[in-house]
């Protein structure tokens, strides 16, 4: 029996301890000092930045053809939604809607809802739909590449068929692609479902921390992590000149690093992000549904990482600045360290007593709270578009921690069923004949 008192009086003494000496800190927490701290600091700064930048920029001044590849799969009827939501774009120049069907033949209710589209195109000038079938199933790169070869915008928008987007997305899109440096950005996305269940809830709040607040920060030193893949833009020219989409699993990390090694020899180019090119999409909305997704999402970065692109991390491909970031965040913090907090913790419950063990978990929780407030205050009072509607997301941050420590644990799960399995090769993303037909890694 654990005696509550002499938890709390544990809990009391290592966390005086920590904030008092820096050796206790080494010791019990190295990879907070030497990974997770410095990469905080590095996004609290560079949404500081941001914030400063932003609202001092100037006007849109430039107006290319988008054209909008839309992934569809089996949407039904909400492929509508996306279309819709493309063509009431309050942006003047000309866009172009490509919904691409992967597996027409049997997924002819997303085909036929598409089609029906048609209808209402009259009501909206300078839009434009191009419904591409693929009649047999090829698979979300297939599909982009052949959506890609359709294409005519300057700029390319890869969009999920599920996802809807505020109406001035491409306005805030194009206005990052002004500068001719620029061959990609990277959109902005929300959980639409929010409210669905207490599994949406913590993706929303892991969506406006990890995604948009990280990336607001990383991109501002143009160290940015990775393109959605339901949600990037890129220079159509840019595209075609690296092959497009590439095979395999985790198509926008993969060309997130292709693009990146393009860095080392081409200092000036840099991949922002929209902070307000809003997206939305809808979560798993149960906990297991949520594990099956990343389940396929954390693997793949050890695939990525260690097995398809173990060679380029070098500063002469990717730059100095950001083969040291992938290097600590992809592989320290990504890999590793669900590893080492695992090996840690079970070395703290054989070595000490349970109440010792218990303690640590009292202090890491308290940490990981106190850092999550930060993150998520910064991200609201310095990039949020939706300051009232954040707010609320405040009383679910007690429960963020315990959210995120079980995430990271399961990512070693991930990462040791693509080492031993090599899962990628079973991804739904694509149909076995196809990912066999691919390179080997």
């Amino acid at each position: 029996m654990i005696d509550g008192n002499t938890v709390v009086f544990l809990t009391h003494s290592i966390t005086h301890v920590l904030a008092n000496s820096v050796e206790a800190i080494i010791v019990f927490m190295p990879m907070v000092l030497l990974i997770e701290l410095p990469l905080s600091l590095l996004v609290f700064s560079g949404m500081l930045r941001w914030h400063y930048r932003y609202y001092r920029r100037g006007p849109l001044r430039i107006q290319p053809t988008v054209s909008c590849l839309i992934t569809c799969y089996s949407e039904g009827e909400d492929v509508r939604q996306t279309i819709v939501t493309l063509c009431e774009q309050t942006y003047r120049g000309h866009i172009e809607i490509i919904p691409i069907i992967d597996g027409a033949t049997q997924n002819a209710d997303t085909y036929n809802a598409a089609i029906k589209c048609r209808a209402f195109m009259k009501r909206y000038p300078g839009r434009t739909l191009r419904v591409l079938p693929k009649w047999q199933r090829g698979g979300r790169v297939s599909s982009l590449n052949a959506g890609l070869s359709k294409a005519h915008g300057e700029i390319v928008l890869a969009l999920d068929g599920d996802t809807s987007f505020d109406n001035d997305m491409i306005s805030k899109i194009v206005h990052e692609f002004q500068d001719p440096n620029v061959p990609a950005v990277a959109g902005s996305l929300r959980v639409r479902n929010l409210n669905s269940s207490l599994a949406t809830c913590m993706q929303g709040l892991e969506y406006m921390i990890s995604l948009q607040g990280a990336k607001v920060g990383l991109a501002e030193w143009n160290m940015i992590n990775n393109i959605s893949g339901a949600f990037g833009a890129f220079r159509r020219k840019f595209l075609l000149q690296i092959g497009g989409w590439n095979t395999h699993s985790a198509e926008d990390l993969d060309l997130t690093i292709r693009i990146k090694q393009y860095m080392g020899r081409h200092k000036n180019l840099r991949i922002p992000f929209a902070a307000h090119g809003m997206g939305h999409t809808d979560a798993p909305d149960t906990f297991k549904q949520l594990l099956q997704q990343r389940l396929r999402w954390d693997g793949d970065l050890l695939f990525l990482f260690m097995r398809k692109h173990k060679y380029a991390f070098s500063k002469q491909l990717m730059g100095r600045r950001n083969t040291l970031f992938t290097l600590v965040y992809g592989l320290m913090q990504s890999i590793m360290l669900p590893f080492l907090m695992i090996i840690y913790n079970i070395w703290v419950l054989v070595t000490y007593p349970t109440a010792v063990f218990v303690a640590v978990l009292l202090v890491q929780y308290t940490y990981y709270l106190v850092m999550a407030t930060l993150h998520f205050l910064f991200f609201w009072l310095l990039v949020s578009e939706r300051f009232r509607d954040d707010a609320r997301m405040l009383i679910w941050l007690p429960v963020f921690p315990l959210y995120s420590l079980g995430m990271r644990l399961f990512s070693a799960f991930a990462i040791l069923n693509e080492w031993i399995r090599r899962s990628h090769e079973e991804s739904n993303m694509a149909p076995w004949w196809v990912l066999k037909k691919g390179k080997r890694f």
